[in-house]
């Protein structure tokens, strides 16, 4: 009888760290669920990278969700670890920012991740195992000008790991954080930031490395917050 794969799912999957994120599981014998809302992409993807499949989703919408985890239930089994990846990248002061760009920030980078994680809490509650952990940003312990929008939507999605790491710790279950402080490497970044050295990037397949490391850290020492930053950045 062949062995069940684990199960992990990328919320939020596009050529950066979700992706990494997802090749990264993958190598390690995971079977991976991806999210996005762009069905394209995600076959793209999955052809790419073996092990993963797609799945169509929102994650600001409820019931597409419930959906998409009730097909991944279905397909692959019970979730051993939530990567929540998705975010929203919407920058601009309060005074040019419209409310539906602050909710719709809100909805991704918070609501979503509330919905993703109450999707896959009970399997690992039963289990007494399990992870889940949020790409964060510094944007989470700050606001400047320009992140009227992100910088709170961040902020809720931190205060709600921290709340969830406190809840659900001693019933096995490793919630963190990671605070990624510095510009992602990505093609559309390079070319904004032409004359910035290699130094000055995150690379996604460092963030998900670090990802990786937390799912096997030893409950007696786990971490909540953990910062991913290129040695160029300043802080």
């Amino acid at each position: 009888m062949t062995e069940r794969r684990k199960v992990a799912v990328v919320a939020g999957v596009g050529t950066g760290i979700g992706a990494a994120l997802a090749r990264r599981f993958a190598k390690a014998g995971y079977a991976v669920a991806m999210l996005a809302r762009n069905r394209d992409a995600l076959d793209a993807l999955s052809r790419e990278i073996d092990g993963t499949r797609g799945y169509p989703c929102d994650v600001g919408s409820r019931d597409s969700v419930t959906q998409a985890f009730a097909a991944i239930r279905n397909e692959l089994g019970e979730v051993e670890a939530l990567l929540y990846n998705a975010g929203s990248g919407v920058f601009g002061d309060v005074e040019s920012i419209t409310p539906e760009q602050f909710e719709a920030s809100w909805r991704v980078n918070a609501y979503g991740a509330l919905l993703c994680a109450r999707e896959v809490i009970p399997a690992m509650k039963a289990a007494a195992g399990g992870s889940i952990i949020f790409t964060g940003a510094t944007a989470s312990r700050r606001g400047v000008p320009r992140t009227a929008a992100f910088a709170p939507a961040k902020a809720a999605q931190r205060s709600l790991a921290e709340s969830m790491a406190r809840s659900l710790w001693p019933s096995g279950i490793h919630v963190s954080l990671i605070i990624v402080d510095g510009a992602v490497d990505l093609a559309r970044t390079r070319q904004a930031m032409p004359d910035k050295p290699d130094g000055y990037f995150v690379k996604p397949s460092a963030v998900a490395e670090t990802a990786f490391q937390l799912t096997c850290q030893d409950r007696s020492a786990w971490s909540f917050e953990v910062e991913a930053r290129p040695f160029a950045e300043h802080w």
